[in-house]
């Protein structure tokens, strides 16, 4: 039986991520002087190298920073948009309606550009120097997958057209990520994409650009919390800490029966509202001000029955008469959900974050698995996938259109404290992420554990509702229990209508949680990873 591990504590840096490597790669880039712009770089792109099924270069990368001083937050949207000749009709017409797994799933790929991106506004460092982890850890690690010693040509290219700038840093990224989207590789990506009936061209990735922008944010007793925008599921987070506010939760006791069935209420409501209102800014009107209200959040809170769980995904609420705007014509209607049972429940993607000696704060979910798409001859990485995130109903808000990004569970998070970077956090585990994400960071606000205890301890997930992944079917009712959560307790959630699904003590549905916590007085790091798999926090 495992037993709790110290956190890991460091007076100037930490960094935690899904893999041991990977945070090895990212220390060694703080300890030659970056930041943790950088560091979180290097470690995302050795992720990419090592967790390959999970994550790799051409996939997604969604970002949030924020420097020591407090502000502004920022976040880069690495995710990609569907091209210009996709659309609902080419799927009914084209596939009987389906979205098959593969090439028509290709979306532009986000996590180059994302990289390049964080690099050169936060960062200090050349492409050249962060990478330089990753190329090692390929050298002397074996061959995992085909293609991946293409991946150390394709670094070296990247490395070649940024050199060739003349040693203006920001002129020298700009190059490299331009191979990618407007040169040589994006013709060799487009090229390949067509050859395989893929429908990703050159114009896609050359009228490609991830933006930074401003995040939701929520705050909950003295935490100001932070995430990625709607075009992701980040904002779930805080709506579900919106509703949980109305509860006093620590008086229920921690991982009771009364907290752990309020809490699994909340996240069925939480997730209806995701599925009626949650999309791509840029094409739906997306009520978020309204989602986050607080008297919005105490109306959704009266909708849990103590007593009784919802037998499967609650009616969404109406957010609109909270929201600063009025909605527009058509925005959102009704959407009707698959009942289908999901056989899969997908739980990909994996998670670094960093913390570096002046207190800059970085966190990041890179995702897309090699294996989701042919991997490109020559370059070592597959076309984004992400497609498979929307839906092939006009109505959802998540509908797939040309252009339009998919509504992408990967979602980092960070918290300030008093104005100022105070734990950044987040997760691989698909629709459990959030879950995981809102389970450990109760832990640490309300029942004052450390990072590492917050993260071992055991954990529920909901499945009742309908899964983001094409084709998006549902398992209403069930709850998944890690058997660490006592027996009484789970046959109380059993007994108030929870299908509870006994996982083992360990459960790997449960995500792979990493965090690190900053205490405002002393500066002090204390860090948490997650032994439900490779998660590896180092602090000095």
């Amino acid at each position: 039986m495992r037993t709790h591990r110290p956190a890991v504590e460091g007076t100037r840096n930490a960094i935690s991520s899904t893999h041991y490597l990977a945070s090895m790669g990212g220390m060694r880039i703080l300890e030659e002087g970056g930041n943790a712009a950088d560091a979180g770089v290097a470690a995302g792109i050795c992720i990419n190298m090592v967790e390959t099924g999970f994550t790799q270069f051409g996939g997604v990368a969604p970002i949030i920073y924020c420097p020591a001083s407090g502000g502004p937050v920022e976040t880069i949207s690495g995710l990609g948009r569907w091209p210009r000749l996709a659309s609902i009709e080419y799927f009914r017409d084209h596939a009987g309606g389906d979205m098959p797994g593969g090439i028509l799933r290709s979306v532009t790929p986000a996590s180059p550009d994302a990289w390049i991106t964080a690099l050169a506004r936060f960062g200090t460092m050349t492409f050249e120097q962060v990478v330089q982890p990753a190329l090692e850890l390929v050298e002397r690690w074996p061959e995992r997958y085909p293609g991946q010693k293409d991946m150390v040509t394709t670094f070296n290219r990247l490395i070649e057209a940024e050199s060739r700038a003349g040693g203006d840093r920001h002129r020298g990224l700009r190059a490299a990520r331009d191979l990618v989207y407007k040169g040589e590789i994006a013709r060799e990506i487009a090229a390949f994409s067509e050859r395989e009936g893929g429908l990703l061209r050159a114009e896609d990735l050359a009228s490609f650009s991830v933006r930074v922008e401003r995040p939701e944010h929520l705050h909950y007793r003295g935490h100001d919390v932070y995430t990625c925008g709607p075009w992701c599921q980040g904002p779930s987070l805080l709506m579900a800490l919106n509703t949980l506010r109305s509860f006093d939760l620590e008086r229920m006791g921690h991982n009771s029966a009364d907290y752990l069935h309020t809490l699994l209420e909340a996240v069925k409501l939480t997730f209806s509202d995701r599925h009626h209102y949650i999309g791509d800014p840029d094409f739906v009107q997306v009520p978020m001000d309204g989602l986050l209200e607080e008297a919005y959040g105490q109306e959704r809170a009266r909708c849990i029955d103590p007593a009784l769980a919802a037998p499967d995904m609650p009616p969404a609420g109406d957010p609109w008469p909270h929201h600063s705007e009025p909605r527009e014509a058509g925005s959102n209607g009704s959407v009707i959900s698959d009942k289908a049972y999901a056989s899969v429940w997908e739980r990909d993607t994996a998670y670094v974050c960093v913390v570096d000696g002046e207190g800059n704060a970085f966190s990041a979910t890179p995702s897309d698995p090699i294996d989701w798409s042919p991997v490109i001859p020559g370059l070592g990485f597959s076309i984004s996938a992400r497609g498979s995130q929307s839906w092939l109903d006009h109505d959802h808000p998540s509908a797939l259109a040309p252009g339009k990004r998919p509504r992408l569970t990967p979602n980092p998070a960070l918290t300030l404290k008093d104005g100022k970077p105070w734990m950044p956090f987040g997760c691989p585990g698909g629709d459990a992420q959030v879950q995981g994400m809102l389970q450990v960071f109760l832990n640490v606000v309300g029942f004052g554990m450390d990072p590492q205890q917050a993260i071992e301890s055991p954990r529920v997930v909901s499945h009742s509702f309908p899964n983001s992944f094409w084709p998006h079917h549902s398992r209403p009712g069930e709850a998944v229990a890690e058997t660490r959560i006592d027996q009484a307790v789970r046959q109380d959630l059993s007994d108030r209508g929870h299908k509870v699904i006994e996982d083992g003590e360990w459960s790997g549905g449960m995500s792979r949680m990493c965090a690190i916590v900053i205490d405002p007085v002393t500066g002090l790091r204390t860090a948490g990873a997650d032994p439900r798999g490779h998660s590896y926090a180092i602090g000095w």
